[in-house]
């Protein structure tokens, strides 16, 4: 892979983190933490592709959409449970806290698993040493770091707005499970 291929499939990696992180930023979420964690998971699951390749790569390939749907759905699901629940009365405590690390993480791990695919075709065309996946796998980390700051950004400018039309526990659980659902489809279309 040449550059400019590296670069494109770091900014189709991100999109997902770039969702996210826009349902983040509306709902009031912090952006440096989620922002690190995506990119580092971004830039960690190619890794652990590339090494699992020649172990269990078949078994992995197997399931990891299954689990990255279930992961998405469950937080999803969650989400559009909690938007309809009653409001506490004391703070206007939100159920769902991005700015929870558990929360992050969940997001951060569910969002990269497709990119464990990514390390697998990396073994697949070519690369043989790790020396040649530490530019890959830095330009996957910023980019995915970059994207999920810029999105964080864009939810909180406009998330008053969205926040004041529609619920948006709703609006973000529905986006992770359409996340989940894309993954999943194209892993069995595929």
């Amino acid at each position: 892979m040449d550059l400019l291929d590296i670069i494109f499939l770091a900014i189709a990696l991100a999109m997902d983190c770039f969702a996210v992180s826009i349902v983040s930023g509306v709902l009031g979420g912090g952006m440096l933490r989620m922002a690190f964690l995506f990119g580092f998971f971004q830039a960690m699951m190619p890794l652990l592709g590339w090494l699992g390749i020649s172990h269990f790569s078949a078994q992995l390939e197997a399931y990891d959409h299954w689990i990255a749907f279930s992961l998405l759905l469950m937080i999803g699901c969650n989400m559009i449970r909690e938007a309809f629940s009653p409001e506490e009365e004391d703070s206007g405590h939100q159920h769902f806290n991005p700015n929870q690390l558990r929360t992050q993480l969940l997001l951060a791990i569910a969002t990269s698993i497709d990119a464990l695919a990514v390390g697998i075709s990396f073994a697949c065309t070519g690369y043989q040493q790790l020396s040649q996946l530490v530019l890959p796998l830095v330009i996957i980390g910023v980019v995915s770091f970059l994207f999920s700051i810029l999105g964080n950004k864009l939810g909180t400018r406009f998330g008053k707005a969205i926040a004041r039309r529609l619920k948006p526990e709703l609006l973000g659980g529905v986006i992770l499970i359409l996340i989940g659902v894309k993954i999943l489809v194209s892993h069995l279309f595929a």
